[in-house]
């Protein structure tokens, strides 16, 4: 369907998607604080009442722009997290961050901010907490077959996430050394601890690009 002026009229669904994605951009690339609804409508080249209908408001465009973004990448972990060896899964885990990282910058920019919405479930600290009960499971089995006390497994997985999370947060700005040797130095030491770290960690799975 064309308007007057002869463009292609948007569907409700359409437009909501366009707008999710503008603000995608401008969140990653400005913040919350420093990105205006009129930014927002002057990129989608609409008026300022549209970017309101849809969402209410910039806080309400953020939110779902957040949500959307957390439980991408959480399904990521859940789909990712695969098969008995323990070592094998801190690698797929460490390629989950560090693969949406690569692929999906503006969203894990827009995840490592602050969250100025009331509600907590959008901080960086959420989404840890939220991985880290992911983890917790494969962690207990794996604590459970050795004899170990599995109440620890939640303080376990959470700094093995908070490790991983927090190193992706640093390799997002530098991108040294490659993505591969990340992951592989990072379950080095989660594997092997400090000290019983290999000169030159490699991956047991030989099949990542």
């Amino acid at each position: 369907m064309t308007n007057a002026s002869g463009r292609v009229r948007m569907t409700g669904a359409q437009r909501r998607q366009q707008l999710l994605d503008v603000g995608r951009a401008l969140f990653a690339e400005r913040g919350f604080e420093a990105t205006s609804i009129e930014e927002i409508a002057a990129r989608a080249k609409v008026s300022k009442p549209v970017v309101y209908e849809h969402f209410g408001g910039k806080e309400g465009l953020y939110a779902v722009v957040v949500d959307r973004e957390m439980q991408r990448l959480l399904g990521n972990f859940t789909s990712a997290l695969q098969g008995e060896n323990p070592r094998e899964l801190l690698e797929q885990a460490a390629f989950v961050l560090l693969d949406y990282i690569e692929d999906e910058t503006d969203g894990f920019r827009i995840l490592i901010r602050d969250s100025p919405v009331a509600s907590t479930t959008g901080t960086f600290s959420s989404l840890i907490s939220e991985i880290a009960s992911q983890v917790e499971y494969i962690l207990e089995g794996q604590f459970t077959s050795r004899g170990f006390e599995t109440k620890l497994a939640g303080l376990y997985s959470q700094a093995l996430v908070g490790m991983v999370a927090l190193t992706g947060q640093w390799w997002l700005e530098v991108r040294k050394p490659k993505k591969q040797e990340v992951a592989a130095h990072l379950v080095n030491l989660a594997w092997n601890g400090l000290s019983h770290l290999e000169s030159k960690p490699r991956l047991s799975a030989t099949d990542r690009d």
